[in-house]
């Protein structure tokens, strides 16, 4: 009897006969599902899309228009100023320091930019950076956002548990660089981001590894626990000196938890749009996989194996299995060990190699998500059994804001 997989490789299939691989495709109803179903994870508290994990414009402006879903977590400054000048958010926050000088001028000469985009800082030489590009009083107040860095410091800070991100980490810190950006002329405190990589990006039930899951189970509810206080403590400090529109946290790994902060007034997601295979290993939610690639077959050099054009597209983080993309269509395929994802080959063994033909296609999911949008052109568009089009990535509009 056909399995749902089965029956999703004959859509894909089918619907792409007469397209060439190597090509990527997105699933609507996939998509769209799993934005309502992150909205819903989020209760009342709109939810931030994280541009880089979606790197499509079309594909972020439907987001954008599912209820519970406003603004965007734009990776670059360059980005941001690109998706409001398009049309894409009136609402963009960049989530990480800009040395960006040339999008700091467009930024600092145009009204509107100055009004929609949000500045990310954690260090007095990034507002520095700012005045030497376009003194305080040649260009419009700009809008800037304190990261809080929100891992688990403990032994004194000689255990670092958490993505090295931002300098500030305790409430008192927060509230003096706060008392500084106040003082400064030129700038605006508006809002306040503290991510927990630790608990939204780290996969707690990995597979086959049952003991690691446990202990990451622990260090993530103590950890919550810990942050619950100390961003809440945080954000007081900060109110002290600001109005703040907005405290932000989470990712897709953590909205649940993370909109029960009350000090948090948004959450953000963007992974969970595409389903990426990372989050196979998540127990609280897993989305629907959405966003697939295929690579055609074209040689079987020995019995039991099959290989595939291409297929080498490695997502990013520490080196491991767990970055490499894994053949979903037919079931039955693995990476040979010796061998993994190649930049121009990729060898495919397993039960069901022996019944793939040279010209068939193999259906890969990426490990990560938006990082799939930097190896094509476009993504098309998958609506029900038919294509509804295609859609221009980032790269695809020649719009490479990292490379």
């Amino acid at each position: 009897m056909p399995t749902e997989r089965d029956s999703l490789r004959r859509r894909l299939d089918t619907a792409t006969a007469h397209l060439d691989p190597p090509l990527a495709v997105v699933d609507l109803h996939a998509f769209t599902a799993n934005a309502t179903a992150l909205a819903g994870r989020a209760a009342d508290k709109p939810v931030r899309l994280a541009s880089k994990s979606v790197r499509c414009r079309e594909l972020i402006t439907r987001a954008l228009t599912q209820p519970g879903w406003h603004g965007v977590l734009a990776y670059t400054l360059a980005e941001a100023n690109w998706l409001v000048r398009t049309g894409a958010t009136r609402d963009a926050v960049v989530a990480y320091p800009t040395a960006d000088r040339s999008a700091l001028a467009e930024l600092a000469g145009n009204a509107e930019l100055a009004d929609t985009v949000t500045l990310m800082i954690d260090d007095p030489a990034q507002l520095d950076l700012v005045d030497a590009v376009a003194a305080p009083g040649r260009r419009p107040e700009l809008r800037v956002c304190l990261d809080l860095d929100a891992s688990w410091r403990l032994l004194g800070g000689r255990l670092h548990l958490g993505v090295r991100r931002s300098p500030v980490h305790s409430a008192d810190a927060t509230g003096a660089f706060a008392a500084l950006v106040a003082a400064r002329p030129g700038f605006r405190l508006v809002g306040l981001m503290a991510y927990e990589a630790q608990i939204a990006g780290l996969a707690d039930t990995p597979p086959g590894q049952a003991l690691r899951g446990a202990a990451i189970r622990v260090v993530q509810r103590r950890s919550y626990a810990e942050l619950l206080a100390r961003r809440g403590a945080a954000v007081a400090a900060a109110r002290e000196h600001a109005d703040l529109e907005f405290v932000n946290g989470g990712g897709t790994g953590s909205v649940a938890v993370t909109t029960v902060d009350p000090a948090v007034t948004e959450v953000t997601a963007g992974s969970g749009l595409y389903g990426p295979r990372l989050f196979d290993g998540y127990r609280a939610w897993r989305p629907e996989p959405a966003a697939f690639f295929a690579c055609p077959v074209v040689r079987r050099p020995a019995p039991g194996i099959a290989t595939v054009l291409g297929g080498g597209w490695i997502a990013s983080g520490p080196a491991g299995r767990d970055r490499s993309p894994t053949p979903w269509l037919p079931a039955g395929l693995a990476l040979l060990g010796a061998e993994g994802a190649g930049e121009v080959q990729t060898p495919l063994t397993g039960p069901a190699a022996d019944r793939l033909k040279v010209g068939d296609r193999v259906w890969f999911r990426h490990a990560k998500a938006g990082e799939l949008c930097e190896h094509v052109n476009e993504v098309h568009l998958l609506d029900g059994d038919a294509l509804a089009g295609a859609a221009p990535t980032y790269r695809g509009e020649g719009m490479s804001f990292l490379g």
